[in-house]
């Protein structure tokens, strides 16, 4: 009895205590769906990139604003979506987990872990889509991003927080440059983020076997949005990226984000926008392609000490069609970026590889993103390989030529041999800096064509045992001093005095 009246207590103390409160809501119902878009009628109030929750957990993204309807981008399974189905409002905008444990992760744009490693706990959550540091934010770019490939080091320079667009033809090596470069930085404390977008599965684990071969999947997180998943994943996936690499950058670290590639990434976002009945213009695009990467790739900066001096460097690829840089993605994209790399497909299949055209390539920030010592070589190779090229073309149709001319032709095509580089085997900057002073300062000039590549290994491994001092002080003093060039003369002397005894 007495347990009977001690429970009547407590319910009137609970009832006593209760103060009713009015939930609002927002719902609203699927009018129609289709190809992973939704349009829902109803949801009076919701923001742009607010997330929806539709029945059986499935969420998705409020992308366009009608009057009496809301076109949403479903984030998952959407086939067990029905017209009619009830659609609830969340309140929170689009945002991505981030943090250090992503390191090393394979995830889905949503954060979602791919690699079958457990689950990732995050602390802190980014919105995907952010307005861009502003002016006074920034800082000039002038510190080197060493990708260790010697034709893009020495005439192309990547600077940390700049926006260098890799563009080229399908199969000509855009994504072994890539892969180079994040290797590269295993020493250098960036932070590196591939994301693939659109790509086939079996092709995004081969890039994920070859990093984690190169050790290089600890300083490492890969984006995956696969050519199998829905338009919003792949539409989603560079702005995730963006996303994590700001996180590091506001730490006050550099970071660096690979989009492979924003052609397929304008495709997804073409297809949602035909799906949205959104008018079409040129190439069927929508009118505001340009603004889908311009908002993502301004994001990429360097800020200033001020603002913690954390850098975001962005490599966006894009792909041509029979090297067309005329067309309207290549040229939206070039005018957003702070120079380009232009794969040449004639020459990837003649050998040059990495393929890199010198002529049709440009980084606006140029040799404030180099150190000196490079600066100092790079000189001098731009004017050889741009004399070769000129008189190469005419050398075709002369039966004979001057010695100066057939000597500068020869100085050239040895230095087209030098720029060359096997895939996975990216170089310190100090030996590229030896290997092309010692191909400018001509003691390449008696070194048959063919035997180039045997050369540059044979005096790499020479450089390495006997340069050592050599090779420290071009990285300590970032410069070629007096001494510094006596040491070369003295070490490629007697490199190739010894080279002819064998």
């Amino acid at each position: 009895m007495d347990d009977g009246k001690q429970l009547a207590k407590e319910i009137l103390q609970k009832l006593a205590a209760y103060t009713p409160k009015v939930e609002a809501e927002l719902t609203g119902k699927v009018t129609k769906i289709a190809d992973g878009v939704a349009k829902v009628s109803g949801l009076y109030g919701v923001a742009y990139l607010e997330m929806v929750e539709f029945p059986r957990g499935i969420y998705g993204v409020a992308i366009n604003l009608e009057e009496e309807e809301v076109g949403v981008i479903v984030l998952g399974e959407y086939l067990s979506i029905k017209e009619g189905d009830e659609v609830k409002n969340t309140g929170k905008l689009l945002s991505i987990p981030v943090g250090e444990t992503l390191v090393g992760r394979v995830i889905d744009p949503l954060g979602n872990p791919l690699d079958g490693k457990g689950e990732i706990r995050t602390k802190t959550s980014y919105p995907v889509e952010k307005v861009a540091p502003g002016v006074t934010m920034r800082q000039p770019v002038n510190t080197p991003l060493a990708t260790g490939i010697k034709p893009i080091d020495a005439m192309i320079p990547i600077g940390r927080g700049q926006r260098e667009l890799i563009i080229g033809d399908r199969g000509t090596g855009k994504t072994q440059i890539a892969l180079d470069t994040i290797i590269n930085q295993k020493d250098e404390g960036m932070i590196c983020i591939y994301v693939a977008i659109g790509q086939k599965a079996s092709r995004v684990a081969q890039v994920i076997a070859a990093l984690e071969k190169h050790k290089a999947l600890d300083h490492t997180i890969v984006v995956a949005a696969n050519a199998a998943d829905p338009a919003a994943f792949q539409y989603l996936a560079p702005y995730a990226g963006c996303a994590i690499g700001e996180y590091f950058m506001d730490k006050g670290k550099d970071a660096l984000v690979i989009y492979d590639d924003l052609s397929k990434h304008a495709w997804s976002y073409r297809q949602i926008s035909l799906i949205l009945k959104r008018p079409s213009g040129r190439e069927a695009y929508p009118g505001d392609v340009f603004y889908l990467h311009s908002r993502l790739l301004e994001r990429a900066c360097r800020l200033s000490e001020k603002y913690g001096g954390g850098s975001l460097t962005a490599l966006p690829f894009i792909e041509t069609l029979a090297g067309d840089l005329s067309a309207y993605i290549p040229t939206n994209v070039i005018s957003i970026t702070d120079g380009q790399l232009f794969l040449e497909p004639d020459l990837f299949y003649a050998g040059i590889r990495p393929a890199i055209s010198v002529g049709a390539s440009v980084s606006r920030v140029g040799g404030t993103a180099q150190i000196k010592a490079m600066k100092q070589v790079a000189g001098k190779l731009r004017l050889d390989l741009a004399q070769y090229r000129e008189l190469a073309a005419f050398a075709q149709f002369a039966s004979d030529l001057d010695p100066v001319t057939k000597a500068q032709i020869e100085r050239g095509a040895r230095m087209t041999e030098l720029l060359k580089q096997p895939p996975f085997s990216p170089l310190p900057v100090e030996l590229q800096v030896a290997l092309i002073w010692s191909g400018v300062n001509g003691y390449l000039d008696d070194v048959d064509r063919h035997d180039v590549p045997q050369f540059e290994k044979d005096l790499t491994e020479y450089l390495s045992l006997h340069g050592r001092k050599t090779l420290k002080l071009i990285k300590e003093e970032k410069k070629l001093t007096e001494e510094v060039e006596n040491q070369l003369k003295k070490l490629l002397t007697d490199f190739k005095s010894g080279r002819k005894k064998t």
